[in-house]
């Protein structure tokens, strides 16, 4: 089992910035691709990014040039830096793990922007 916590979430006008956190704990290893997606009210869950265990990352292209992705590998946590936020990134932003056929959900921390 993969335990999945994320903070950072809240609000912030457009334009603002904010950087998401999710620690991971259990069974946590370096062959896990580990990424964000959101999912916005009415709206189906959306895949923003994920990070390999060797730092490869994808990016969803509705985020290219706003949104980063990273990973500290000694303290099993990635960061999504959101930069130039917009109304439409609004949405609750989940982290997830994967591994073959191990898949784990965080819990979600909203992101509101609005003016």
């Amino acid at each position: 089992q993969v335990q999945l916590v994320e903070s950072g979430g809240g609000s912030e006008q457009p334009g603002g910035s904010l950087r998401l956190s999710c620690a991971a704990s259990g069974d946590i290893h370096n062959g896990y691709i580990m990424g964000w997606y959101r999912q916005a009210p009415g709206s189906k869950r959306e895949f923003i990014a994920s990070i390999t265990g060797d730092g490869v990352v994808s990016l969803a292209r509705v985020v290219e040039g706003r949104f980063t992705i990273s990973k500290d590998n000694a303290k099993d946590t990635i960061y999504l830096q959101m930069n130039s936020l917009q109304p439409e990134d609004t949405a609750v932003y989940l982290c997830h793990a994967k591994y073959t056929l191990y898949s784990f959900w965080g819990q979600g921390t909203q992101v509101t922007v609005a003016s």
